[in-house]
């Protein structure tokens, strides 16, 4: 969601701000702003220039450019509209009397707040909840003491999540950042400091980094910074050296970062498993020290997660109930504390993200942890995050970043994990026999190079999609471990063409949705060669009965032969209980092509954001 960059050095840092901003797009937003403090050559003076945009960074960049725009220190940010409608008033950074603040979150007080700040004479020019942020640091500073008390005091007052960063003209030599339940770091250079809300956009000047703690307040100038926790008393928080490249965050030869990303899945894949692979064993201890242990304790596993997560969660379940015989739920992380369960303080809980810092998912863990629950598990692509932080077990899924919007390689890598956790549990519950251990481990060494043959079905998805560009809906059907597969390949569809799509399980046809086909509902239907097989034929006959155009993806040896009305392409022989991460891969590269097909903005789709930081 929204982005946050901050600098302060001796040296003009605008073009550092703008080109972190632009590394953040990835993210989602829809405006972006500016704001410096430079000294006014006529008097000396410090002046706050402030520059917003309701397009592109692009057009930042230029405004920037056109006013020529340069200073020693600023604060920049995109923004993705929580409280306001887009536009250049509600973009960030927001002022009051040469204060600037971004923030990213949501202040779930600040109706009261502004209503406090107008009997004091404070007047708002926004509809956003950050205004109220600005008005407060000013009112604290007109009692006295510097900024960095002011911000402190300022952000006593605030409920909900922020992440914040402020300058003020009157301050000109410091910029003070502050965080409560969204993310923020800062990124340590020689004689000069920076802020960032994701480490990417900090690539360009440093790799050295520092992770805020909840409750934490810096002060940074060019020289020096000093971090107070939130009761105010000064802290140390470790520097880290980021193992993130430039490169990674590049392009490249792709034409988009989702393309690229598809692409990448073979790799990624194989990074996921590279402590197995090379193994003649599955050990606990891929999970932490105290797995071992934990694993020992635990009856029963409970996965909370959202939107591309919670599909690979419901494969798991699959897995975990199969192979280690352990009952498992999977709720979405977004309604699972609003609801009143029965606790287990048995249970696994396992969270899922591939930032760590999804909001709800985080306030599910918390909720669970309220609720008793002792045992926890994070299966994410950031080493840092909260996610992370917060569990006393995690597996780090090695994706390397992922800039666009749609998840590709987060899911498949997420998905390599969790048939690892599958296979420890059912070890140590004495349902993996060694002999079907090798047989598995073989099969994982052998998923890199059977996920590089699948996608080389790229030219029979790309006729697909000529077809498919042109339908408003679709249906996606799958059996068995299959029907979340099917579920993500809808979600991907929709997210970045925009054509609606559903998935259902292929046996719930007959009851509701076989009324929708017809000549001009597309169905896609995931046919791997399992058990499920000729049920699954019963079910795409009930949609040719009905003059509905099929679209299978099928195993070599599966006997579904294409015909008028029925396409068919064919991926590898059937991989078991691996098959559902093969499956993947063409859906993909479906919505992908679709989305370059109609034109749309395929890494940032509209009304979406990368990392969901916020309710």
């Amino acid at each position: 969601m929204c982005g946050i960059v901050g600098a302060v050095a001796r040296r003009d840092i605008v073009p550092v701000l703008l080109e972190g901003l632009k590394r953040l797009e990835y993210r989602g937003y829809d405006s972006a702003g500016i704001a410096v403090l430079d000294h006014d050559a006529s008097d000396g003076t410090t002046v706050l220039r402030r520059l917003r945009s309701t397009g592109r960074v692009a057009e930042l960049c230029s405004l920037a450019a056109q006013q020529r725009l340069g200073a020693p220190l600023g604060i920049a940010h995109t923004r993705w509209a929580t409280h306001g409608v887009p536009s250049e008033r509600n973009a960030h950074p927001h002022v009051s009397d040469g204060i600037a603040v971004v923030h990213n979150g949501i202040i779930e007080n600040h109706e009261a707040i502004r209503e406090k700040l107008t009997l004091q004479g404070y007047q708002f020019v926004s509809d956003t909840d950050t205004e109220v942020i600005a008005h407060l640091v000013h009112a604290s500073l007109k009692d006295g003491g510097g900024l960095f008390e002011a911000t402190r005091i300022a952000a006593s007052e605030l409920r909900g999540a922020y992440a914040i960063a402020v300058v003020a003209d009157r301050d000109p030599d410091r910029m003070i950042v502050a965080r409560q339940g969204a993310p923020l770091l800062l990124g340590v250079g020689n004689r000069e400091h920076f802020a960032a809300s994701d480490v990417s956009a900090l690539l360009q000047v440093t790799q050295n980094v520092i992770f805020l703690e909840d409750g934490d307040v810096a002060e940074l100038r060019a020289e020096a910074y000093r971090i107070v926790d939130a009761a105010g008393a000064a802290v140390e928080r470790k520097v880290h050296v980021s193992q993130l490249t430039a490169a990674a965050v590049e392009l490249g030869p792709y034409r988009y970062f989702m393309q690229k990303e598809i692409f990448e899945q073979p790799g990624a894949v194989a990074a996921t498993l590279e402590m197995v692979t090379n193994a003649q064993s599955v050990m606990p201890q891929l999970f932490g020290v105290e797995a071992e242990h934990v694993f020992g304790e635990v009856n029963s596993v409970l996965i909370l997660a959202c939107g591309t997560s919670f599909h690979a969660g419901m494969v798991a379940r699959y897995w975990l109930e199969a192979m280690a015989g352990i009952p498992c739920s999977v709720e979405i992380a977004s309604e699972y504390r609003y609801r009143e369960s029965v606790p287990n303080p048995r249970a696994l809980i396992v969270t899922i993200s591939q930032s760590g810092e999804t909001a709800d998912t985080i306030a599910a863990l918390n909720h669970a942890k309220s609720l008793g629950h002792k045992h926890y598990l994070t299966v994410c692509n950031a080493p840092e995050s909260a996610l992370i932080r917060a569990s006393e077990l995690r597996f780090l899924t090695r994706a390397g970043p992922e800039i666009g919007v749609a998840s590709t390689k987060a899911f498949t890598t997420q998905l390599a994990a969790l048939m690892l956790l599958a296979m420890v549990l059912a070890r140590l519950r004495g349902r993996l026999s060694a002999e079907r251990e090798r047989e598995l481990i073989v099969a994982l060494r052998h998923l890199p190079a059977a996920l590089s043959h699948v996608l080389q079905v790229e030219d029979a998805i790309k006729v697909w999609a000529a077809k498919f560009a042109e339908r408003h809906h679709a249906l996606f059907l799958g059996r068995g471990i299959h029907y979340p597969i099917a579920m993500e390949g809808a979600l991907k569809l929709k997210e970045i063409s925009y054509i609606h799509a559903e998935a259902y399980p292929a046996g719930e046809l007959k009851h509701g949705p076989l009324a929708l086909v017809d000549q001009y509902m597309p169905v896609v239907a995931i046919a791997p060669q399992d058990p499920l097989l000729e049920k699954l034929k019963s079910n795409l006959q009930e949609v040719r009965a009905r003059g509905g155009e099929l679209h299978v993806l099928a195993d070599q040896g599966s006997h579904i032969e294409a015909a008028d009305g029925l396409h068919v392409i064919r991926l590898t022989d059937h991989a078991g209980p691996l098959s559902p991460i093969l499956h993947t891969l063409p859906l993909q590269l479906l919505a992908y092509h679709c989305a370059l097909l109609r034109g749309t903005d395929v890494d940032k789709p509209r009304n979406l954001a990368k990392s969901v930081t916020v309710e």
